[in-house]
């Protein structure tokens, strides 16, 4: 079960910056979708990353669920659509996205559900197209597809959009499979 997850963080790296919020939707129905906002957990912010997410700290602390009980959603959304089967983790540059997610739910949680199964779809177009590294970034990927090449930095409406992105580059996989 491929799951797109997309996150908005406070900078750089999960060990200085809070993780602010979540999204995730199922690659198979990207409107079937999970959001949430989580209070930060560190004070730190770069202005390249609020002026990306342009979420306010100050009021994720008063609004936003504190990190446990978010990221305790995230798993038992996970759960609730995987029927028992190992979930995927997929996005639009896994390495940043999988590292905030793995680091935080090993800290509050004590695991992962994704274990280390993730993918990145940049890396899957790469692969799959030949093309060089340069052409990977959303505004080609998405081109490629005849999708919107614009992210809001909303994490739920970027997980959706990655996960419309990886269902077209699956159905290319297949096409090329049984072509």
């Amino acid at each position: 079960m491929y799951i797109c997850i997309d996150v908005e963080t406070a900078g750089p790296n999960p060990a200085d910056y809070a993780l602010l919020s979540i999204g995730a939707a199922l690659v198979s129905d990207p409107m079937t979708s999970f959001y949430v906002e989580l209070q930060p957990d560190k004070p730190n912010q770069t202005e390249e990353a609020a002026a990306i997410h342009q979420l306010d700290l100050a009021q994720l602390a008063i609004n936003g669920e504190p990190p446990r009980q978010a990221l305790q959603r995230l798993v038992d959304w996970v759960e609730a659509h995987t029927d028992g089967g190992e979930p995927v983790f997929v996005a639009f540059n896994a390495p940043f996205d999988w590292m905030f997610v793995n680091d935080y739910l090993h800290r509050y949680l004590g695991h992962n559900p994704f274990g280390h199964r993730a993918l990145d779809i940049k890396a899957v177009f790469f692969g799959l197209r030949g093309v060089a590294w340069s052409e990977t970034a959303f505004l080609h990927v998405s081109s490629h597809y005849g999708r919107s090449t614009v992210l809001n930095h909303n994490a739920e409406q970027d997980a959706r959009q990655g996960a419309e992105l990886f269902a077209d580059i699956l159905k290319d996989i297949e096409e090329a499979r049984n072509g």
